[in-house]
């Protein structure tokens, strides 16, 4: 290891590799790179506990584009992430996403995120009451509007295949990796200088990007910034299923989506069994280490709803749940991707909300552009930059689960 890097990444799950990797991928960077990761095992980060999806459904044309690039790396994955004979395969389903509207609220909603999505070239479809029934005859449909549902580009994946990938083919190009934990970030002026690590040694960075997951706050405030991002507990259920309706559906080859109900509740096919979860009722900041999962939220809400939604789904019994972490955006729940304004050399990729996994290919680009160009050169994410933190202008986004 080195006593001085070009860019330094605090962070090293699937944002900060994916940022190792569009960096040393490129031949106009012919800099140093090292990711700074706390836990080899990944165990409790995000990435490792998400429900690893992708869709293009949103209401912003930004995060339409964002995904429908995920999308593509996706199912290129093992062409670019080829390291000699290894060829990392993500298992992708194209199962698509199923949104459901049955107030007048929800159909408009989903009225206008159709036409930003069309607009952007998705391949979404409407189905009103019949169409839906027809396509999907396990459930009840009595109290539905209207259905938004995601005939290509979505589906769900190996979410660690994801970040493994990213971060053994960086480090075949050169990027360097370290198990330490920053706790000091060197500032002088508005340059931020180093990194200070626990082990005790000072490391110095002409970059620095915040790839820390819900601990963004934490990294941002030894550089003297703040950044509206907290840790906010998500709890996943696996289900099995008495009488499964995998199988049923009249398109997609018999294969269910990942289902939004209107309550909020969703699930999607998991192998043979069903992976489930909700909004929660109260969304406090949860302490760091708190991954204690909300038994009762499959009880009191999850199974009501999804019984509620298909007779098959009466008869189901949990069979693993775990909790994870959202790197909430308090502002608008949009990611937070971009230069410092003063800290010109601090670098944030933070703030996902949940969708980290299927941004992480356009954020790991985006960041690898400002760093080697100063400018964005594929998709402009100047939208999405910590400028609107400043002004407190929220970028908001109506199609978030």
């Amino acid at each position: 290891m080195k006593d001085t890097y070009d860019v330094v990444i605090v962070g090293g799950a699937v944002i900060g590799s994916a940022v190792a990797y569009y960096l040393s991928a490129n031949p106009d960077f012919d800099g140093s790179i090292l990711v700074i990761e706390k836990d080899p095992t990944y165990a409790k980060a995000s990435t490792s506990l998400s429900s690893s999806s992708i869709r293009t459904q949103f209401s912003n044309p930004i995060n339409v584009r964002i995904s429908q690039y995920g999308s593509e790396v996706i199912r290129n994955f093992a062409d670019m992430m080829q390291v000699e004979n290894d060829r990392p395969d993500l298992c992708f389903h194209p199962g698509g996403y199923l949104f459901l509207a049955s107030t007048l609220e929800q159909v408009q909603i989903l009225r206008e995120n159709h036409e930003v999505q069309i607009s952007c070239g998705a391949d979404v479809v409407l189905f009103n009451r019949d169409e839906l029934a027809d396509a999907f005859p396990h459930l009840n449909v009595s109290d539905i509007e209207l259905a938004s549902y995601g005939r290509s580009g979505e589906g769900w994946f190996n979410n660690t295949g994801l970040m493994y990938g990213f971060r053994n083919k960086a480090r075949s190009l050169g990027a360097e990796y370290i198990t330490d934990e920053v706790i000091g970030i060197g500032r002088e002026g508005n340059k931020v200088t180093s990194v200070v690590l626990k082990s005790g040694r000072s490391i110095g960075a002409g970059t620095i990007v915040n790839g820390s997951g819900p601990r963004a706050a934490l990294t941002a405030r030894m550089a003297g910034l703040d950044i509206p991002v907290e840790p906010r507990k998500r709890t996943l259920f696996v289900f099995d299923c008495a009488d499964t309706p995998e199988g049923t559906a009249n398109i997609n080859s018999g294969r269910l989506p990942l289902m939004i109900d209107p309550s909020g509740v969703f699930c999607r096919p998991e192998g043979r069994f069903f992976l489930s979860g909700c909004p929660p009722v109260e969304d406090p900041t949860s302490d760091w280490d708190d991954f204690e999962p909300r038994y009762e939220e499959f009880e009191d809400i999850i199974w009501p709803a999804l019984a509620e939604r298909s007779p098959r789904f009466e008869a189901i019994k949990v069979v693993n749940q775990w909790a994870g972490h959202y790197d909430f955006n308090t502002l608008d729940h949009n990611l937070i991707v971009g230069r410092h304004p003063e800290v010109r050399n601090f670098i944030f990729a933070n703030g996902f909300s949940g969708h980290g996994l299927q941004q992480g290919p356009a954020t790991g680009r985006g960041v690898s552009e400002l760093v080697i160009y100063g400018e964005y050169r594929s998709l402009d994410l100047t939208e999405v930059g910590y400028e609107r933190v400043v002004a407190n202008r929220p970028f908001l986004e109506k199609a978030v689960i």
